[in-house]
């Protein structure tokens, strides 16, 4: 089973779509697929310099906790976009103020996935 991000008018669906067999009677039935919402930010946005997805995909790992001292340049999430694993870096140095995404999450680019103080 394969498992695809789908934007349908502003709202992200994960998708998981069987594969077949190539068989003549595999090859005549459709794919099953199944559809849920992604889940959405759970955390209010606070004051601070925002930490922004800079493009669409999925969080795999969220690296620091609310409360964290963090160095600019240091890896906060790791986002998975076009099955590629790319680090979401620290814009400065501070505290994080506040965690706005989940792990499993999708995202859109621009998306506030933290802030520090």
């Amino acid at each position: 089973m394969k498992r695809y991000n789908i934007t349908v008018n502003g709202k992200t669906y994960d998708v998981a779509v069987e594969e077949t067999g190539s068989d003549s009677a595999a090859a005549s039935s459709a794919p099953v697929q199944t559809a849920s919402p992604a889940p959405a930010p759970t955390a209010p946005i606070a004051d601070g310099t925002k930490v922004s997805a800079p493009m669409p995909g999925t969080i795999l790992d969220i690296k620091v906790s609310v409360g964290d001292t963090v160095s600019e340049g240091a890896p906060l999430f790791v986002l998975e976009a076009m099955k590629m694993e790319n680090d979401v870096n620290a814009p400065c140095s501070g505290k994080v103020v506040s965690v706005n995404t989940t792990k499993g999450s999708t995202v859109e680019t621009g998306t506030v996935l933290a802030v520090i103080n």
